[in-house]
């Protein structure tokens, strides 16, 4: 699909120093799908924020020792 936009003569100058004028498209492309799968994290991290409780974990009275546990209990792992 295409799509019309309005940029800056500097920002456009700024592409091409970066892309070259024959990769203006894919550049904008790339850099519309990164701006994308931001803003889409963003959102799941802001829908994901309070969903695990403050208390009542198996590492609250020391969090280093469950650690060291979780460590030690895959015997795939190293050290």
């Amino acid at each position: 699909m295409r799509l019309h936009i309005e940029l800056d003569d500097d920002l456009v100058a700024r592409v091409d120093a970066l892309s070259g004028p024959r990769g203006r498209s894919a550049f904008v492309r790339s850099a519309v799908e990164r701006a994308v799968r931001q803003e889409r994290r963003w959102s799941d991290i802001e829908a994901a924020a309070g969903a695990i409780a403050d208390e009542g974990h198996d590492w609250d009275l020391d969090p280093a020792a469950w650690v060291r546990e979780q460590r030690h209990a895959d015997p795939r792992r190293a050290g």
